[in-house]
């Protein structure tokens, strides 16, 4: 089968997201597990949400993300799954997003469709469900492709915090698999995948108190 992907194609973990009803509770719970508390983050108009950044090393960071209250009503499914948040729910490790520098030759159908996001005179593209789903539960990213030299990890405070690892767990471990080799996913950072009665993410964190870990089922 030919995936129509260039010679030069690769992507990578880029960050880490943790869905939760509030900016509020999302952050006391990455302080909780983590010891450091996410920084200022951005609005994202064109989905009512917002999000809180915290830098992971020097290519990875961690977003926490909410519906934005504050917003204009958007009419549609808003992405990582948020309209499905209930109030007073537990924050929880639901999701990561890959980079990638074809979009278009990346993009696979359980991804979903590419579109063009903006805020303010910044604009980027992503692939993600049109329903809000997150593709198999979580275990595949969303994609991403910024403007060279756009990464926000380049404006974020630096934090003593290192991933080591992002793991997954799936009950079909052979499809995230295929899917990990469909978008060539590269190695570095460290993705594993290992069978699992649901799917679960849990990111390896290295902090002044030791490793710790984030998420789970």
């Amino acid at each position: 089968m030919t995936l129509g992907f260039t010679e030069h194609m690769v992507s990578r973990l880029d960050h880490i997201t943790i869905v939760a009803p509030s900016l509020v509770a999302g952050s006391a719970y990455v302080e909780a597990a983590l010891g450091v508390a996410p920084g200022p983050g951005r609005e994202h108009p064109s989905m009512a949400t917002h999000n809180l950044l915290l830098s992971l090393g020097s290519s990875v960071y961690l977003e926490v993300i909410a519906a934005n209250p504050d917003a204009a009503p958007v009419s549609r499914a808003r992405w990582f799954g948020i309209d499905e948040i209930l109030d007073g729910s537990t924050p929880r490790l639901a999701a990561w997003v890959a980079s990638t520098n074809d979009i278009a030759a990346a993009t696979v159908p359980a991804l979903g469709q590419v579109e063009t996001m903006y805020r303010e005179s910044h604009t980027w593209q992503m692939a993600f469900r049109p329903d809000g789903a997150l593709a198999l539960d979580g275990a595949a990213p969303l994609l991403i492709q910024r403007a060279v030299d756009a990464n926000p990890i380049a404006t974020m405070p630096a934090s003593p915090l290192q991933i080591r690892e992002l793991q997954i767990q799936h009950p079909a471990p052979e499809e995230v698999l295929a899917l990990f080799a469909a978008i060539r996913l590269a190695s570095i950072p460290s993705v594993t995948v290992a069978r699992g009665a649901t799917c679960a993410l849990v990111a390896e964190i290295q902090t002044p108190s030791g490793l710790r870990r984030l998420g789970g089922a």
